[in-house]
């Protein structure tokens, strides 16, 4: 394994899937964890939770969590001294928040990128991996736009390494399922709470991967990584309608319900909101490879990087016809569907907090 005995950072490693990423790092024998967040107090309980706690850390401890700002370039520059691995998952992800606040988003997801690769081309890291999002391709909101800039970023950053060994790559997945402000934490509430689960659209789709499924392919992209790509990793697709459902059927007794005290009230979708969700575009088709577990997008513009062979052990086929597009696909059944929430535990995690 390629992380075993290197020096990782990861920004953003307070949030839902920086933390899950924090946990399956540790476990692969590193020689130090660090992780960079601009919440205090998230950051104070992550130092106690894997070295004991706080000032009163022991000092050969190979955790350590400091309070910082990806704006921070300076910081940054001071973060990667010696280290040979970033995961880049620090973000604003909130659409409307996006919206209402676009220069945030711009010094964070465009700027805060920028940083991230400025500092690492002066420290000569090994691979920087950066977690982008399904709202990259195609646009319709500040978040989305943001998030395919800080692609491009990465992308391009492959152009400017010279001499250095440094490799830039993206991994591109959808809803992580329980993950702070999902549906599937909103549909909770309101059954716990006994209010009819408001539903934007009967025909909507998504894409679904659990917290460790999705830390897990960050992983695993960023072992596979030449230079510019971005790795869209494989979900399984649910219509929200099901999921609303399932989660009735699983949940009204344990508050004290039948499913048909339950009404779903559809609401329309929100601005700027697919009904459909896009993990590759049709253009990105045509320089795409299959893998395993993923699709692997090729750069647009090899011509301006130095030669780079993009031989993945795994390759399934370097022609890929179909976008990945939710709509596309069979959903899951809602039989499957209550397997795979009850077989994930995610019911159980999201009342342990687990999921944030």
């Amino acid at each position: 394994m390629y992380l075993s005995d290197k020096t990782i950072l990861i920004t953003g490693g307070a949030g839902t899937v920086g933390r899950e990423l924090i946990r399956q790092v540790m476990s692969l024998g590193p020689a130090e964890v660090r992780v960079v967040d601009n919440n205090e107090t998230a950051v104070f309980f992550l130092e106690e939770e894997y070295c004991g706690g706080g000032a009163g850390a022991a000092p050969d401890c190979d955790f350590h969590a400091y309070v910082g700002d990806i704006r921070d370039f300076d910081k940054l520059r001071r973060m990667m001294d010696g280290v040979d691995v970033v995961f880049h998952c620090a973000a604003l992800k909130h659409v409307i928040l996006c919206e209402k606040s676009p220069h945030d988003a711009v010094q964070t997801n465009i700027n805060g990128v920028k940083n991230i690769i400025d500092a690492a081309l002066e420290n000569d890291i090994e691979r920087v991996i950066f977690t982008s999002s399904d709202k990259a391709v195609n646009p319709t909101n500040v978040m989305g736009t943001s998030k395919l800039m800080g692609e491009r970023l990465i992308t391009a950053a492959n152009s400017l390494k010279r001499s250095r060994r440094t490799i830039f790559s993206s991994t591109r997945f959808g809803n992580v399922i329980g993950s702070r402000g999902s549906v599937f934490s909103v549909f909770y509430r309101q059954i716990r709470d006994g209010k009819p689960l408001t539903l934007t659209d009967p025909h909507m789709t998504r894409f679904i991967m659990t917290v460790e499924e999705a830390a897990r392919l960050v992983i695993e992209g960023g072992g596979l990584a030449r230079g510019g790509e971005v790795f869209v990793t494989k979900m399984p697709i649910i219509r929200i309608e099901d999921l609303a459902h399932a989660m009735i059927d699983l949940l009204s007794r344990r508050f004290g319900r039948t499913a048909s005290d339950f009404d779903i009230r559809v609401v329309g979708a929100k601005p700027g909101e697919k009904l459909y969700e896009e993990l590759m575009s049709d253009e990105e088709t045509r320089r795409a490879v299959e893998l395993r577990n993923m699709f692997a997008v090729l750069p647009a513009f090899r011509s301006v990087y130095r030669a780079i062979e993009y031989d993945y052990p795994d390759l399934m086929t370097d022609q890929v016809s179909e976008p990945y597009v939710s709509n596309r696909y069979a959903p899951m059944s809602r039989e499957e569907l209550r397997e795979y929430i009850a077989g994930n535990k995610l019911i159980e995690k999201l009342e342990q907090g687990v999921l944030g």
